[in-house]
Formats: structure tokens, C-alpha cells, sequence
């Protein structure tokens, strides 16, 4: 149970979905409070158990994406399954699925069918292509949205090729877009009762943060290509290497930061130069500003060059791996959680909340569920079920797992 300070406290979640853009929307509502209940495959289990890498057996994807949730074992292939969901439904405020458009349907857990007993409900659907429009039945992952949305085209170099990210990018956002959709979702609710059907394509909010891609097109024609690490639009900015080997990025992305940044490398004079005077100047002669700041990053040490940058202000960071970002003070006091009562993982860190709010409690992450561990308990709890129409159920392969 979550602390009675959470602001999703109280609030109680089924997620139907797998893998990892629906399982992302369970984890934030968890993150803040709401109790959230994990339907799986008897057998399999959310197919991301299989992801690796993994520790001992156990999968890390998933353990960061489901740690803390409670894990119930039903088939939805057979209609008993579905009949159980449909009773699980009507007593949670949020459910959340991931499967193509129109497959609720056939199996008769629509919104329309879920509302009509539970008003109040809130269907949070994550699709590849969303619910409507010429594409919603297509299949798709995050690849195919980091594709069909623009991002893969403007990621990278010039010289290479279009590059999608080694992780699960577009998965995360449409995750994190469908959580706040639901809580505006129940937020209404406590003014009208009614519940919503919150839809979320896979490629739309990557699309949304792509910036002005599409705007400038369309305005002026001309396709945005891949720049490396500039951003087409302020110099200097990058990814630079210091004297040691070691990386460090720099954003002067406004006039403020540029002129300071020119004091930090002893050459105040290059604002007296035409070509380097303003944004747009610098932009039109960005390949030899950078060749200055290159030149300049490369005289120092990366913690004396950061030092330099630090005592002018300008925006830069060390470019951190995770061995960097594990002992790094301000990273542990802030962002890293630990992992707690999972054998297999031993004492393990990874990142918590996206947000902070001052009377929210930090979650504890207590535990991996194993497949259909909590299945017996919240049934029982949940929709009432005896011990006896448990045992049944187990006994025909309805429900499961390795509680």
C-alpha cells in the first residue's frame, strides 16, 4: 500500500499491457501512490521477463519497469479470463492496454462495456498508430514510431545513416504522455463522475518533441536533415573531448551563455568579430566557431575545463556513463532508488521518479512480482472469489503462475 501522502492514493490500476510502453504508464501512476495490478500470461508472463540483460535469470527491463506492482496470472484467450477481467475492471479506477486497436473489442472489454459498469473507469489505450485514422490497425513498437514520426531522420550525422536510439525512446514518452493522461482523465472525474478513454499513439508525443521540424517545413520547405550534435538552430553547442580523453558537452544556446563562453576560453574578442557576433551569424559560420571551441576544450583536462566553464556559468555537463552516474552525490541524493527485497538483484540502483513534489513521498521499489504471485489474494479480495472457484479456475488453466 502507498503512503496515504501520494497523490495517486487510493487510486487502484489493472494493466493489461506488455512489454514496454503500457507497463511505463503503470510504473509513473505507481510511482505516485496508486496500487497497480499486473494482468499476465499464466505461463509466459509479460514477454518482457525475457528481455535482456538479465541477472541470475531475472530481466532488468523489466524489473525497472514493474518493481512494486502485484502480478495476477490470467489467460485472456479463454472466456473465463475475460470474464475475470471484466469483474477486475469494475472495481478499479484505471485500466491500461496495449493491445492493437479493436481487440478489447472482440473480447467484449471495450470502454463501452467496461463503463457501463464502472462509469467512472478510465481506459488508458497505448497503440502503435492510436484507435483512429488509416494506420490503427498496423502493428507497431518503438522503432517503428522513432521512424514513422521524423526522429530517426534527423538523428545522427550527416554522412550516416538515420539512427534510432538504443533504448526504449518513444516507448518512455508515450508512456509518460498516456500517465499524465490519465491523471487529467481522473482529475475531471472528481468534477463530473464520468470516467474517459484516454488514446495514445506510440509516434505522436515523439513527434510533438521533435520541435519545429514540421512547422519549418511546411513554412519554408526546406526538410530538416541530421546535424550531428548541433541542433540546427544556436552555436556553439556540442559534444567536445578534453585532454584526457574524456567528453564534456557545452550549450550556449543564448546570446548571454555565447558571451561568457567566449570569456571562459580567453577570446572575449570573438564577439567583436562579425562572424561570431550573433546567433544567426554564428550559425552561418558554425564549422569554425566550432573548430575554436574544439581547440580550446582540448588544451584542458576535462575537470579543469568544466572548473573554467563553472566559474562563467556556461551551461555544460560531463558527458556521464553509468559508472559516473552511480557515485555522483547529487544523482544519489535525488534521482537514484534502490531496488529492495528482490534475492536475485541483491542491492541494485536505477532511476525513480521523473518529478519531484514536496508533499509526495518517494516510493518504495520492494520487489519483482513473480508471474501470478498476488493471483489468489486479489481475487479474493477484489471481486470476491472463493477458494473454491480459485481452485477451479487454477484447475482449467484459466489462472496461474508461479505464486
Amino acid at each position: 500500500m502507498s503512503d496515504a501522502n501520494a497523490p495517486l492514493h487510493g487510486i487502484r490500476v489493472l494493466e493489461l499491457g506488455t512489454m514496454y510502453a503500457a507497463p511505463t504508464v503503470g510504473r509513473m501512476l505507481r510511482d505516485f501512490g496508486a496500487q497497480v495490478i499486473k494482468v499476465e500470461d499464466p505461463e509466459t508472463g509479460d514477454f518482457a521477463r525475457h528481455w535482456t540483460p538479465q541477472k541470475d535469470g531475472l530481466s532488468l527491463g523489466f524489473t525497472r519497469l514493474n518493481a512494486g506492482k502485484s502480478s495476477i496470472g490470467i489467460d485472456l484467450r479463454t472466456d473465463r479470463g475475460r470474464d475475470l477481467v471484466r469483474q477486475l475492471a469494475a472495481e478499479v479506477d484505471v485500466v491500461i492496454e496495449s493491445f492493437r486497436p479493436g481487440r478489447l473489442e472482440k473480447w467484449g472489454l471495450g470502454y463501452d462495456e467496461l463503463s457501463a459498469a464502472n462509469p467512472g473507469l478510465v481506459l488508458v489505450r497505448v497503440s502503435g498508430f492510436g484507435q483512429t485514422g488509416p494506420y490503427s490497425e498496423l502493428p507497431g513498437f518503438g522503432t517503428v514510431a522513432e521512424t514513422a514520426s521524423g526522429f530517426a531522420h534527423v538523428n545522427g550525422w550527416a554522412d550516416k545513416p538515420p539512427t534510432s536510439p538504443p533504448f526504449g525512446f518513444a516507448d518512455s514518452i508515450a508512456g509518460i504522455s498516456a500517465a499524465m493522461g490519465a491523471a487529467m482523465a481522473l482529475f475531471r472525474r472528481e468534477r463530473t463522475g464520468r470516467g474517459e478513454e484516454v488514446d495514445v499513439a506510440l509516434y505522436e508525443p515523439l513527434m510533438f518533441i521533435l520541435g519545429d521540424m514540421i512547422l519549418k517545413y511546411t513554412a519554408t520547405g526546406e526538410i530538416q536533415d541530421r546535424v550531428g550534435n548541433g541542433t540546427g538552430s544556436a552555436s556553439p553547442r556540442g559534444i567536445y573531448q578534453a585532454a584526457d580523453g574524456k567528453w564534456l558537452s557545452i550549450a550556449a544556446s543564448n546570446q548571454g551563455i555565447a558571451k561568457r563562453l567566449f570569456h571562459a576560453m580567453g577570446q572575449p574578442e570573438l564577439l567583436d568579430d562579425p562572424r561570431f557576433a550573433t546567433n544567426p551569424a554564428r550559425m552561418e559560420n558554425n564549422d569554425a566557431l566550432q573548430e575554436k571551441v574544439i581547440d580550446w576544450v582540448a588544451s584542458y583536462p576535462r575537470g579543469e575545463a568544466l572548473g573554467i566553464l563553472g566559474k562563467f556559468e556556461v551551461v555544460s555537463s560531463a558527458v556521464n556513463d553509468s559508472s559516473d552516474i552511480v557515485v555522483d552525490p547529487h544523482f544519489l541524493e535525488r534521482t537514484l532508488v534502490e531496488v529492495k527485497g528482490e534475492e536475485l538483484l541483491k542491492s541494485v540502483l536505477m532511476p525513480g521518479p521523473i518529478l519531484h513534489m514536496r508533499q509526495s513521498p518517494t516510493p518504495n521499489y520492494d520487489g519483482v512480482p513473480r508471474i501470478g504471485e498476488h493471483t489468489d489474494e486479489l481475487l479474493a479480495a477484489l471481486i470476491g472469489a472463493s477458494a473454491e472457484s480459485i481452485a477451479e479456475l487454477r484447475a482449467e488453466c484459466v489462472i496461474g503462475g508461479n505464486a
